[in-house]
């Protein structure tokens, strides 16, 4: 007998030593993702051919201390490789793991392929061949730690490579994963079988083979030990024809019903020739349709509904999935009573909006990426029909009551004053309540929810599923289609960090503020474009402009310059570092047929401009960063630091009647009256006059003052 070692995902080893004993394998031991086991040939070649849950079976021929990279080398030329293969055979090396002295795997696979080829070498033999993309047998080297094991990859391929599946849908699953959900369901071939987002079929495919006892191997045209030189063609020739013969006579005698349900035609047809490359075509229903709309099809009854909902790992799509968790689980409590449903997902956060408690969990790992399996017995608990309505409705019960009963008064105080107001952005939440802490603006008829980062002391998981519940919640209470909500997470910023490009969705639109027209982009940045806390400060900057030649600096998009402009500036000149956001600028002031000479946009270090321009301005507006140490700055700047620096620079350009409106977010930032007596100049508090009615609650959003010469 040979030793063998059956690798797998975490999570599925247990299962996987239930199936190979079940195929003749002895002495059976489980470990970190891999089963280990003694086997003759003839079993060797049946677990191959039978595996349903294994990647990759490995005939393990040494197992060595790897401390460094002699050891390595020493380790696998102490193998006669001669005995095992012919320098005919086109060979590559397979390296996984790596340890404190062998740091990359490639390095780790170029010192075995040393040692094979010097075995033969040194047995006056021509070296067997390397090829990488289509070898006779794959080397297999497996490091953890300083433990090395070596063997022969028994398939060649990767297990999971039925033959089916050619093409896939959207993040398919593995075959040799999806097999395992199936098993880890609970469903038996005795039930029917539906799953409500199908993708390419791989679940219903899997199980569907299952109920014809259809070896998953079958398909294979090449295995990796039939170029080992023990290879005992007769006895695979056997196995391999009596799998046929049992595949043939399965397929007649299946009675079980399998319906897949899937949104896209182009997927949907995908799954029918991969079901069809299967063998099990006949046995499949698939039909179009969405997941949200789902109904039990004819012949369902008391079955199992199994699925792998997407889960995303951007934020940007939570808000759909929210939605899409929430109305699968209203469909299957509407539908399904009495039937178990298996959900498998990567976030348990999306799992909790279907709103069921789970009966069984099981924790697998996808690849890099940890997800759970949860069964359900679905109740009709929950349902409500109305009379006369035949699809009934869910009664749902409030998320967050605390927090959405917070929002629904924000949102009835503030929606009357907004359109009072006449504008279309506004802040309706803004961490009200300690245990909900985001901020939530209003964009006509988007919402832009700012998750803010939890401090340290509260757990990630707890964080996670606070945001979930404020997403949920928001949803609920608005009203808001799903596709309008964004999530974005704020942490603290520095500088312009908070202008750095999120994605690039390049979607913008226009929004109304108190008559002025300004392009906002609600995807593609932390902030949209337009800072909600300076509306009134932009207002006030329209009303004192009238006539007067107006600077803007560190004009960001030029807001306040387009106020200006509407107010009867004679000229504005709009300052900042950024191409594109001056770009932005000149788009919001033709928005507002603000166009001409009169107006200028230069791009250039506001800091660096100051200390050279000569000319001079009636009204000047300054918000600038609170820090910053930008590569394209010559110096860092600190605002509590270098105000005066700024005012004194700002006095040479400001005209005998002129004032400046300095504005920064800096929290408790104190203005220098002494040196700004000295100066020359004067300032005078409009923080509490600048502060909009949205943002009552956060009193030190921004200060804002107004600077003058001193009088005489």
């Amino acid at each position: 007998m040979n030793q063998y070692l059956a690798i797998t995902s975490r999570g599925l080893e247990n299962l996987l030593a239930e199936e190979l004993n079940e195929l003749g394998a002895q002495s059976v031991q489980v470990v970190h993702a891999g089963v280990r086991f003694k086997a003759n040939q003839e079993t060797a070649y049946r677990c191959c051919l039978w595996t349903r849950i294994s990647s990759r079976i490995i005939q393990v021929l040494s197992e060595f201390n790897v401390r460094d990279d002699m050891d390595l080398y020493l380790g696998a030329a102490a193998i006669n490789w001669t005995n095992y293969f012919s320098n005919a055979t086109r060979i590559v090396v397979d390296f996984n793991g790596t340890n404190r002295e062998i740091r990359n795997s490639q390095y780790g696979a170029m010192k075995v392929k040393d040692a094979i080829v010097d075995s033969f070498t040194k047995a006056d033999l021509r070296r067997p061949n390397i090829d990488r993309d289509r070898p006779d047998l794959r080397i297999h080297m497996r490091l953890s730690g300083e433990k090395g094991v070596l063997g022969l990859d028994m398939a060649g391929s990767g297990l999971h490579q039925r033959g089916y599946r050619t093409e896939a849908g959207r993040a398919p699953l593995r075959e040799t994963h999806a097999a395992a959900l199936v098993i880890k369901s609970g469903w038996t071939p005795e039930q029917p079988l539906l799953d409500p987002m199908c993708g390419s079929g791989t679940l219903l495919i899997e199980a569907a083979m299952m109920a014809a006892d259809i070896a998953p191997g079958l398909k294979r045209k090449r295995w990796g030990f039939e170029s080992i030189k023990d290879f005992d063609k007769d006895a695979w020739l056997e196995i391999h024809a009596e799998a046929s013969v049992k595949a043939r006579r399965g397929i007649a005698k299946v009675e079980t019903k399998f319906f897949g349900f899937e949104l896209e035609h182009r997927v949907l047809a995908i799954a029918r020739d991969n079901a069809g490359r299967a063998g099990v075509r006949d046995l499949i229903n698939f039909q179009q349709g969405d997941a949200t709309e789902l109904k039990a099809p004819e012949g369902f009854e008391a079955g199992t509904v199994i699925c792998n909902p997407p889960y995303g790992e951007r934020l940007g799509t939570t808000p759909e999935l929210i939605s899409l968790y929430t109305e699968l689980g209203n469909r299957l409590k509407l539908a399904f009573a009495g039937s178990t449903a298996a959900l498998y997902s990567g976030s348990n956060e999306l799992l909790s909006c279907i709103r069921m408690r789970a009966d069984k969990q099981f924790k697998l790992a996808n690849g890099a990426l940890d997800c759970v399996l949860k069964t359900y017995l679905i109740t009709a608990g929950g349902v409500k029909k109305e009379e006369g309505e035949a699809e009934g409705h869910i009664e749902q019960k409030d998320v967050a009551p605390d927090f959405a009963n917070r929002l629904k008064k924000n949102i009835a105080k503030l929606g009357k004053w907004a359109k009072k107001e006449g504008i279309e952005c506004y802040r309706i939440y803004d961490a009200d309540l300690p245990n909900y802490n985001a901020a939530i603006d209003r964009y006509q008829d988007y919402l832009i929810i700012q998750e803010y980062a939890a401090p340290k002391t509260v757990p990630e998981e707890t964080a996670r599923r606070r945001i979930m519940d404020i997403l949920r919640a928001t949803i609920q209470v608005t009203g808001v289609d799903n596709s309008k909500v964004i999530l974005k997470v704020r942490e603290r910023q520095k500088g312009k960090s908070q202008y750095q490009k999120l994605s690039s969705a390049e979607r913008h639109m226009n929004v109304s503020e108190y008559g002025v027209q300004l392009k906002v982009n609600l995807y593609d940045y932390l902030d949209t474009g337009l800072f909600l806390d300076h509306r009134i400060t932009r207002r006030k900057l329209g009303e004192m402009a009238a006539g007067k030649d107006f600077l803007n600096l560190f004009a960001y998009t030029g807001s306040a310059s387009v106020h200006a402009a509407v107010g009867g500036a004679k000229s504005t000149t709009t300052v900042d570092m950024s191409n594109t956001y001056l770009t932005w600028a000149q788009e919001n002031m033709e928005l507002n047929n603000q166009v001409g000479e009169q107006h200028q946009f230069i791009q250039a270090d506001c800091l660096q401009w100051l200390q050279e321009v000569d000319e001079t301005f009636d009204l000047i507006f300054i918000d600038p960063p609170t820090f910053s140490n930008s590569k394209r700055m010559k110096q860092s700047f600190d605002v509590q630091r270098d105000h005066m620096m700024l005012l004194e620079n700002l006095k040479r350009m400001l005209r005998p009647e002129g004032q400046i409106v300095f504005s920064n977010n800096k929290r408790h930032f104190k203005m220098d009256f002494e040196a700004l007596e000295k100066l020359g100049l004067e300032a005078r508090n409009i923080s509490d006059k600048t502060l909009p009615m949205d943002f009552a609650r956060n009193k030190q959003i921004h200060n804002c003052w107004v600077i003058k010469h001193k009088e005489a």
